[in-house]
């Protein structure tokens, strides 16, 4: 019995006419990416890769204090 492959489903999105696009749901949510979040993009030949950017604590100074890391703190606090 032959083993059929089944190629990846691809995901499309159009670009404005201010070279943005939005990123589909689908990508967010395999990502786990949320508001905030920075991509990376590594480019291959005639392919990209796209990854979310995983920041070290020592690139935040203030990840020791998580007692400030609440998700009301970031909205009242985080466009300082």
């Amino acid at each position: 019995m032959a083993c059929l492959r089944r190629e990846p489903q691809m995901i499309t999105s159009k670009i404005t006419s201010k070279a943005q696009t939005t990123i589909p749901q689908a990508v967010r949510a395999a990502l786990r990416l949320s508001e905030g979040d920075e991509l990376g993009y590594r480019i291959e030949g005639d392919h990209v890769v796209l990854s979310k950017v995983r920041r070290n604590s020592v690139d935040d100074p203030f990840a020791t204090f998580s007692e400030w890391s609440s998700e009301a703190d970031e909205r009242a606090y985080g466009n300082l």
